[in-house]
């Protein structure tokens, strides 16, 4: 089976909440479309990674849910995690925990997970409309990784000819 991953960061908060919704149901709609099978790969620290998982799950109703799995990736076991395991699994198709991230210091246990996302993805799509912040720091990783990478925040995005 051929697996096309995708990874997604984004600002913790998102001023232009319904655009970016708008945005990426748009991509995860046409993806499940052409792809023959869809890793989504989130995290769950803010308003892009919360658009992000809702539009998948919705997407996986409309269009199909055979083709795709919806997988939240931690940098290091938490408290809500373990208190709301059950939740969590009926939710999310996977929960991973990055082991290299989870076995350094919490500081910069994020970026060391989100790197390693970057690194597992076919394309890396990011909601980044100003310089710095995590997300920030992410897409400059994954230009330097040459990876493929589509910004929804950039101006014009989706917008039709």
């Amino acid at each position: 089976m051929n697996i096309f991953t995708v990874s997604f960061f984004g600002h913790r908060i998102i001023p232009e909440f319904r655009e970016a919704e708008d945005r990426v149901e748009a991509l995860v709609h046409a993806l499940l479309l052409e792809k023959e099978y869809v890793e989504f790969l989130v995290g769950r620290d803010g308003d892009f990674d919360q658009i992000v998982s809702s539009a998948v799950k919705r997407q996986q109703r409309l269009v199909r849910d055979d083709n795709s799995s919806l997988a939240w990736i931690l940098p290091y076991p938490t408290a809500e995690l373990r208190n709301n395991m059950e939740n969590f699994e009926a939710y999310y198709d996977e929960i991973e925990i990055c082991s290299s991230a989870a076995s350094s210091h919490p500081k910069g246990a994020f970026q060391i997970r989100n790197r390693q996302m970057v690194k597992r993805s076919d394309l890396v799509v990011f909601y980044v409309d100003h310089t710095g912040g995590g997300a920030y720091q992410t897409m400059r990783y994954a230009q330097k990784e040459k990876k493929n990478i589509l910004n929804l925040a950039e101006e014009g995005y989706g917008e039709k000819e």
